[in-house]
């Protein structure tokens, strides 16, 4: 089957679906007339140009429409053919090419959506269909996205790729054959690395300087030491760069266009949280993440409060697979960090844990509830956000704060935990209700376990974006530590 006709089906497969509007239109969308045909040249033109939202003009079957535009085929099979890639264009560029869902588990989102027929509506109406397309894909940060993937093709053709060979972590002050490799590379990534000094080969402070500023600018651990990561990101070839840039084109397809004037927006991808409140930043701060063993996933949700002095429950998997080693080891080993061991998950009756067989247990299987009381040693810290998903995950503060010196913030089970969490509830009442920050001091100082309602609920949007591109195009790339903006990239190639 050739695509014209594949096309020309899936149009009968969106008959259905449009009911009457497609089936009664008065007059043809792309042929018979001079209006019609202005809109199938415009089509035609911006299909070709799909490759600069990251789409490939042979989804939408460009050289099969170009064909029947040239060659006066039959009407009602160029009709067909052109309404199902616009229909299907016009999908992909407003709401995504893909299903998000449905690439990872880990993703569970409000997708945008769009109505087919209404598609077909606007384009009969549209004054200047040219103007509808262009009008179609998301605004704002989108914009330099795309400069900054026209950017980088641009790169691929032009620069070189020279990549550092695995070894031992080069640390400043060491004598390595890779060195001049390493300045070799630096260059490339137009980082100026300074001449090399009586040894070519040592790994200088000057040339350390470089690197450090490399990591911080990708979010790494700024030591100077070219360990695993480091390597890894500067090991990152023009193309998978490329690739980010078209997962984070997609990715920004999925949300709304307007997030609202009210919300909080937590990107696992560069370890950040905003506050937005009536359309500015009210506050901002940096977050721990999930491992790459358990990511944070994507989701939309709502936040209406938090708690102080929070319990944590641990979770069943945690308690099989970390704390059963230990228990075995020691029965009296968690005590230390004020946790308690419960008969079942129903009641709270307490265990002696020098009374149970730990050999016994299935890490997979644990029978036993473990919760660790409030207190400074609390894995959730003194506040805890609550938000409804499927994964359990919430949001909170943490008894290990000093890993937010770390420039790879990926620490967690895949909760998010917040650097300032008491300054951030200050910006949400924002004087409303009568809130103190320090009443809530004072309450986490007692002991209680204290629940407060935001004035209003907050939009929660948790995504992974590792590319920023400013107006001229500009890009700050986060390496893609989940691996799922590969999986993006595959997804979109399917049909």
């Amino acid at each position: 089957m050739t695509r014209l006709h594949f096309l020309a089906g899936v149009l009968a497969l969106f008959v259905p679906v449009f009911g009457s509007s497609l089936a009664a239109a008065a007059d043809p969308l792309w042929t018979g007339s001079r209006t019609a045909s202005g809109r199938a040249e415009a089509l035609l033109k911006t299909l070709r140009a799909a490759p600069a939202h990251g789409l490939d003009p042979a989804w939408y079957g460009v050289a099969e429409i170009e064909k029947a535009l040239g060659s006066g085929a039959d009407p009602s099979a160029t009709e067909a053919l052109l309404t199902a890639a616009f229909v299907a264009y016009a999908s992909d560029v407003s709401t995504g090419r893909v299903r998000a869902n449905r690439i990872d588990k880990e993703i569970s989102i409000d997708q945008r959506k769009v109505d087919r027929a209404d598609l077909l509506k606007a384009a009969a109406e549209a004054p200047d269909f040219a103007a509808y397309l262009e009008s179609l894909p998301p605004k704002g940060d989108y914009r330099g996205l795309q400069k900054a993937l026209a950017i980088w093709r641009d790169k691929r053709a032009k620069a070189a790729f020279t990549p550092l060979p695995d070894g031992v972590a080069l640390k400043p002050g060491m004598i390595d054959s890779r060195v001049p490799l390493l300045r070799k590379r630096l260059a490339e990534l137009d980082l100026k690395p300074p001449e090399p000094g009586p040894v070519a080969d040592q790994y200088d402070e000057a040339l350390a300087a470089v690197v450090k500023s490399y990591q911080e600018a990708k979010g790494l651990t700024v030591d100077g030491v070219i360990g695993a990561k480091t390597l890894r990101s500067l090991n990152t070839t023009i193309d998978e760069r490329i690739d980010q840039i078209v997962a984070n084109l997609e990715r920004r397809r999925w949300l709304p266009e307007d997030l609202g004037k009210r919300y909080v927006f937590v990107n696992a991808g560069d370890y950040s949280m905003a506050f937005v409140d009536d359309g500015k930043v009210a506050f901002q701060s940096l977050v721990i993440v999930g491992t790459p063993k358990d990511p944070t996933p994507e989701i939309s949700s709502v936040m209406r409060g938090f708690q102080t002095n929070p319990y944590w429950t641990v979770p069943q998997s945690i308690a099989g697979e970390e704390y059963l080693p230990l228990l075995r080891r020691n029965p009296n080993a968690l005590a230390a960090g004020g946790f308690k061991i419960f008969a079942s998950w129903s009641d709270d009756i307490e265990l002696d844990p020098t009374t149970v067989d730990w050999s016994s247990i299935h890490p997979k299987a644990f029978p036993y509830r473990i919760r660790q009381d409030a207190g400074a040693a609390n894995a959730l810290g003194y506040i805890f956000f609550p938000f409804s998903n499927k994964y359990g995950i919430y949001m909170h503060d943490t008894a290990s704060r000093w890993l937010f010196t770390e420039g790879s913030r990926n620490f967690s089970h895949g909760c998010i935990r917040l650097q300032n969490p008491l300054d951030f509830v200050e910006k949400v009442f924002n004087g409303k209700g009568g809130f103190s920050k320090e009443r809530v001091r004072q309450v986490i100082d007692s002991g209680q376990q204290a629940h407060y309602t935001f004035p209003e609920p907050v939009t929660l949007y948790v995504t992974y974006r590792t590319v920023a591109a400013n107006a001229a195009g500009q890009a700050t790339f986060r390496d893609d530590v989940y691996g799922r903006d590969r999986l993006v990239v595959k997804a979109m190639a399917k049909p």
